[in-house]
């Protein structure tokens, strides 16, 4: 099940707040991790019970590691844990790859490849999983105390909310809101969060999908009928499609746990207004860039280094691990590499470079280097994204009669509206207002009127399109 679904939508969530907001206090928990199984079960019922026994055998390997008087033991229960999250997220993600390419070498050498029966990637392990090592590694390194009730556990775990598309939670950010979220649970926090989750919705629905029609439409097209006038369009479809499809669910899920009492960290801080490409990862999916900091980064050494290379190779490698945690095949791989590239050209030079010039060419360059970037995360093969990029460079402008049509270039400029107005300070206001004020009578009056009205053109949208496509399945 996903949020931007008519079961999930006119169904699912109604009867999940009914109960939830009738239920005692004490039984809300229980509530949100029966609901939080059910809605994963709803599209994949046999991977809950992977879920469900992981989620079980970590409980207990970190309460083992907790108790344990020597480094020894700890270190020991630590290496088990581990094992069993980032074994399985291997198992179930990058089995296939390694067999395909393991497969492919053989071939080349003229050997029998090895049989093997594709492994189905189960919605949101990569999220879930990284939950469970901040859980493991935290308790290790002493941050905080490992959770004595297993059904709160399995509940930050599994939360319905952030389980599928993020944001990534670390357990302290929410530890004091698991067994009370009285402080947080007001009319106040159930509105606004409301509202954020139909801005999300709308989001994803009405900018993101149309986007994602474009998009899939060109990058299908075999190279030989592409232009570089589709190939520009295609692009930044596919960028505007993923920004506004990746923020909007996370703030739906912001919104969801708003309306539950949770307060959840911001995940996205208007990326596409970065001047450099350091700043887009301080603005992209921040709360993965937190967690590569955290668990990869300082331990590498982070900027604590001896020298100028150590730092740029701890760059490159923190890059390529995120790339390849994104997906499973060599686009992504490329992908990690690319940003790791630019990033360590703006310590040596770039980001003087872009002091000099300004920020709107910035911004420019920037946004064009992403966009870029994204070729080789939408493309199916390595192949294919460097075809299409050569293909971005042919000055081969000719583009079909009414290739792009009026709904397309309506929610085009939207998206480059969205994308781009906190550029300036009237809209940084407008989205503080919007997002982080507090209402009042009059205002929750009208952004409860802006809500009602998205919510219904989004679900219009749901429904009388087949067209609602689901990037995390790649992730």
């Amino acid at each position: 099940m996903v949020f931007s679904s008519v079961t999930f939508l006119v169904y699912f969530l109604p009867i999940f707040l009914v109960i939830y907001f009738l239920s005692p206090q004490k039984f809300k928990n229980l509530v949100l991790l029966i609901s939080s199984i059910l809605f994963y079960s709803w599209g994949a019922p046999k991977f809950i019970f992977v879920i469900l026994a992981t989620t079980t055998l970590d409980f207990y390997l970190v309460k083992l590691l907790y108790n344990s008087v020597s480094e020894k033991q700890r270190k020991l229960f630590l290496i088990l844990s581990l094992c069993l999250n980032l074994g399985l997220l291997f198992y179930f993600k990058y089995c296939n790859f390694f067999i395909d390419n393991l497969n492919s070498l053989l071939s080349g050498f003229g050997i029998n490849e090895i049989i093997w029966i594709k492994i189905i990637l189960p919605i949101g392990i990569s999220f879930y999983t990284f939950e469970s090592l901040t859980y493991v590694v935290d308790v290790y390194r002493r941050i905080h105390k490992p959770l004595d009730n297993f059904l709160q556990y399995q509940m930050y775990i599994i939360m319905f909310p952030k389980l599928i598309a993020g944001p990534i939670i670390r357990y302290h950010e929410i530890h004091d809101q698991i067994a009370d979220r009285s402080i947080n649970d007001t009319v106040d926090n159930k509105l606004t969060g409301f509202y954020r989750f139909c801005i999300g919705l709308a989001k994803k629905v009405l900018i993101a999908n149309t986007m994602a029609f474009k998009a899939d439409e060109i990058f299908a097209m075999p190279t030989a009928d592409l232009s570089s006038g589709l190939a520009w369009i295609g692009m930044f479809a596919y960028t505007f499609q993923i920004y506004f499809d990746f923020s909007g669910y996370s703030d739906m899920a912001i919104g969801l746990g708003k309306m539950l009492g949770f307060k959840f960290p911001e995940n996205f801080d208007n990326p596409y207004t970065s001047k450099s490409i350091t700043e887009f990862w301080r603005r992209w999916h921040m709360t993965l860039g937190s967690w590569m900091k955290n668990y990869l980064y300082i331990p590498l050494g982070g900027n604590k280094v001896d020298s100028n290379a150590r730092l740029y190779l701890n760059l490159c490698i923190v890059f390529l691990i995120s790339g390849f945690w994104h997906g499973a095949a060599w686009t992504f791989i490329f992908w990690g590499a690319y940003h790791g590239i630019w990033l360590v050209l703006e310590r040596i030079f770039l980001l003087k470079f872009y002091s000099k010039i300004g920020k709107l060419l910035s911004t420019i360059i920037c946004f064009i280097l992403i966009s870029i970037g994204w070729v080789f995360f939408r493309a199916e093969t390595i192949t294919d994204a460097f075809q299409f990029t050569t293909t971005l460079f042919s000055f081969n402008f000719s583009m079909p009669a009414h290739f792009v049509n009026t709904e397309f270039i309506f929610y085009f400029m939207l998206a480059i509206l969205f994308s781009f107005f906190t550029s300036f300070s009237i809209g940084t206001k407008i989205q503080q207002k919007v997002y982080f004020s507090y209402y009042g009578l009059v205002g929750n009056l009208f952004f409860a009127s802006i809500a009602c009205i998205l919510f219904t053109l989004s679900l219009a949208s749901i429904t009388s399109s087949g067209f609602n496509p689901f990037i995390y399945f790649r992730f």
